[in-house]
């Protein structure tokens, strides 16, 4: 899978999509954003200072980017919100992101517990492990679906009832059914227990796209 930059002029395009062999995980390395928006820019200060007091206690190194918006450019929604990505040394990202509530929709939140809150969320899903976060699961899946007539396989965390559904869309759109393996945490597989999937692509091809 590749990261890329679409604008309306130009975006990335493929004719077909290789197979996927993801089955390493590794190590974190821990980058983060965090964001607001018609607020004071005090805000994220608070938000990354409750985060690093979780996340220091277990690596050092956390690179933290900061985003504040203001005037006629931001919008009319004030709020603010952190993103967190651990990518793993084998080139695995896992993911995880919370947003204060919109004006008058819920029980505000203060920038310190948003900033707690989503560090344990993403050291939940450094513990669920695999080569996919558990939001971006059945991605992952419809890419291995629509990918060449040759094996894929990836290693995943505890599936999500989310995937679990999708899985069976799958199953109903394109008759295909995953091989599902359980991988019992052990020396070579940290934290919790992992699910190796494995299937045959559909040899998707984009039609709309020029040879040459």
């Amino acid at each position: 899978m590749k990261r890329g930059v679409c604008s309306a002029d130009s975006c990335w395009l493929q004719h077909r999509l290789s197979s996927v062999l993801e089955c390493e995980q590794d190590a974190p390395l821990t980058a983060d954003c965090r964001y607001s928006v018609r607020v004071s820019p005090q805000m994220a200060n608070r938000i990354v200072d409750s985060a690093r007091s979780i996340l220091n206690k277990f690596i050092p190194d956390i690179y933290i980017y900061t985003d504040h918006m203001k005037g006629v450019s931001s919008g009319k929604s004030p709020g603010f919100g952190l993103s967190l990505v651990a990518e793993t040394t084998t080139g695995a990202f896992l993911s995880a992101e919370l947003a204060s509530n919109p004006q008058g929709q819920g029980a505000a939140v203060l920038p310190e517990d948003l900033g707690q809150n989503c560090a344990k969320l993403l050291l939940e899903e450094i513990y669920r492990g695999g080569c996919v976060d558990s939001t971006n699961q059945s991605l992952g899946l419809l890419l291995m679906t629509l990918g060449q007539q040759d094996v894929s396989k990836v290693l995943l965390g505890p599936l999500s009832p989310y995937t679990i559904e999708f899985l069976r869309h799958l199953k109903s759109f394109f008759q295909i059914m995953f091989k599902i393996e359980t991988k019992p945490c052990g020396e070579e597989l940290k934290g919790g227990d992992k699910v190796l999937l494995t299937c045959v692509g559909v040899g998707f091809s984009n039609l709309s796209k020029t040879l040459k």
